[in-house]
């Protein structure tokens, strides 16, 4: 458990990376249940964030061979006295996030094969069979995504356990995702190499999005732990207080101004900046620093001061961190040219 603080930073990779790949299908998926037209805009390079699944398959791969290094709880399985729920079953987390991803990834695939071919076939049977598909993966990034919050980050201490965690999780990555999306679509734009450049209005949109979504993550963050406190739930607050409170407290605040104050107060009281690209850039990086920091926070959190550390520094953070980034550029880079929307 000693690397535990290391396997946090690369169990927060693991995690950033998987939720680009799951909520860009499901961005276009929403987009085209509500008949959203600027979906024509920007759903080709929604899906493109799928590029990231083998990435996110390797990261899992090797945080599940890890065992106790990225799971704390595994340590102490099978010690004297020890009573955990067959939902701690190793062998069970094992098989079911490994068959979960690859249903999950298999899906969501598909998902993006019938949206390419309803743009070049019109017969009824595609397009329904599109639209069903469609209907599904918002249920399926709600259902996949509460495994993913549970075993990842909310059973890391057995016996603590939040009704609410589950969404509380998958809406803070899906706002991380609008932030990264309008980082991303900001700098093609700029860049040049668009073939068929979309629209500006499309980043006010995403703006709109992306301070609804602060709202939104900000009331599941706030109802989970007034539920604790004001029920006088000493067991569940003690998770808290160790991460509100003590070493990890500057990370707790930080991630909490970089996720609510400064994307509400930059766009919710002063409307233009929604408008404003260089704004919602910024707004953009906050969001997904802050997001880092808060997976980061609940899953190193989840053990004492002494098994974890402040991010960042140590050799192994930061080149495993340059490495995820970098193949996860490469994969959506490579992804945006197969399907012939830059210029190499």
């Amino acid at each position: 458990m000693e690397n535990f603080g290391s396997w946090s930073v690369l169990t927060t990779n693991f995690l950033i990376v998987l939720y680009l790949a799951l909520a860009g299908v499901t961005f276009a998926s929403l987009l085209h249940l509500v008949n959203g037209q600027w979906r024509f805009q920007v759903r080709y390079f929604a899906v493109a964030m799928a590029g990231l699944f083998p990435l996110a398959g390797i990261l899992l791969l090797i945080l599940l061979y890890g065992g106790e290094n990225t799971f704390q709880w595994l340590a102490h399985a099978n010690d004297e006295g020890s009573h955990l729920g067959g939902w701690h079953n190793y062998t069970f987390l094992v098989a079911r996030q490994i068959f979960g991803f690859l249903l999950v990834a298999g899906l969501f695939v598909l998902f993006i094969k019938l949206q390419h071919k309803t743009a070049i076939d019109d017969s009824p049977a595609v397009h329904r069979k599109f639209r069903n598909l469609a209907l599904c993966i918002p249920g399926i990034y709600v259902l996949y995504g509460t495994m993913i919050a549970w075993d990842f980050e909310m059973t890391m201490i057995p016996g603590w356990h939040s009704a609410s965690y589950g969404v509380y999780q998958f809406v803070s990555m899906f706002q991380f995702f609008l932030g990264f999306f309008a980082f991303v679509l900001i700098m093609l734009y700029r860049s040049g190499k668009l073939v068929n450049p979309y629209k500006p209005f499309v980043f006010n949109y995403l703006a709109q999005m992306m301070l609804a979504f602060t709202i939104l993550w900000t009331y599941f963050y706030f109802t989970q732990y007034l539920i604790m406190w004001y029920g006088r739930l000493p067991e569940e607050m003690d998770r808290f207080s160790a991460m509100m409170l003590n070493d990890l407290a500057p990370l707790w605040w930080t991630f909490l101004v970089l996720k609510f104050m400064i994307p509400f107060l930059t766009f919710a009281v002063w409307t233009p900046n929604r408008h404003n690209p260089n704004v919602i850039l910024f707004v953009a990086f906050s969001i997904m620093i802050g997001t880092w920091i808060e997976r980061y926070t609940w899953v190193s959190g989840s053990v004492s001061p002494e098994y974890y550390h402040i991010p960042m520094t140590s050799i192994f953070d930061i080149v495993v961190t340059l490495v995820v980034i970098g193949l996860g550029w490469f994969s959506i880079r490579t992804t945006l040219s197969k399907y012939g929307l830059v210029r190499n």
